[in-house]
């Protein structure tokens, strides 16, 4: 989507069902039903909305992990009811540490869907520069599981090798068609 997030005391909000966004005002009357929102113009801190309760982003645990904040994910980590939800700043040290210079920064947060009173997982892909609060600083892509409820994988896309297969099989199917 590559949507700047801006250094300031607004930041990005975002509404993940509908793509609906605004970077100069507050939350509530610009972009309804919004979900997720990177912001700050000192650091890099992640605002969320009321509901659900307890913080919207995932924050890894465990051995050398900071105890607040939000984390950034390994490719492939399960992002489920059974995280640890939080909200906050982004993570500089320890296990989840963002990396500067680099889009190589996923985030897990969790979000109520206002349309189906549902509860839904995602992802999201920050790109950042030197620093935290930096430009250029974007939201490179995101996504969400449809069905409520379910986990998804962050950074989850299926593999070229196997859009390169289906796409073969395809083939092979249309050419056993017209023999």
């Amino acid at each position: 989507v590559n949507l700047n997030i801006p250094s300031t005391t607004n930041g990005l909000y975002l509404n993940v069902v509908t793509g609906a966004f605004n970077t100069t005002g507050g939350a509530g009357t610009t972009v309804p039903g919004w979900d997720v929102n990177p912001w700050s113009s000192t650091t890099l801190n992640f605002f969320n909305p009321a509901a659900p309760t307890g913080g919207v982003y995932m924050r890894l645990t465990g051995a050398g992990a900071p105890t607040s904040g939000v984390s950034n994910l390994a490719g492939g980590t399960i992002i489920s009811s059974a995280s640890t939800w939080s909200s906050g700043a982004a993570q500089t040290t320890g296990p989840g540490a963002f990396a500067l210079n680099s889009s190589n920064n996923i985030v897990g947060f969790r979000f109520n869907n206002e349309a189906t009173g549902t509860l839904h997982y995602g992802w999201m892909r920050v790109s950042l520069a030197g620093t935290l609060q930096g430009q250029p600083r974007t939201l490179v892509e995101y996504a969400f599981e449809s069905l409520a409820g379910t986990a998804i994988a962050a950074g989850a896309v299926p593999a070229p090798g196997a859009i390169a297969l289906l796409g073969l099989a395809g083939l092979a199917g249309s050419r056993r068609r017209r023999a």
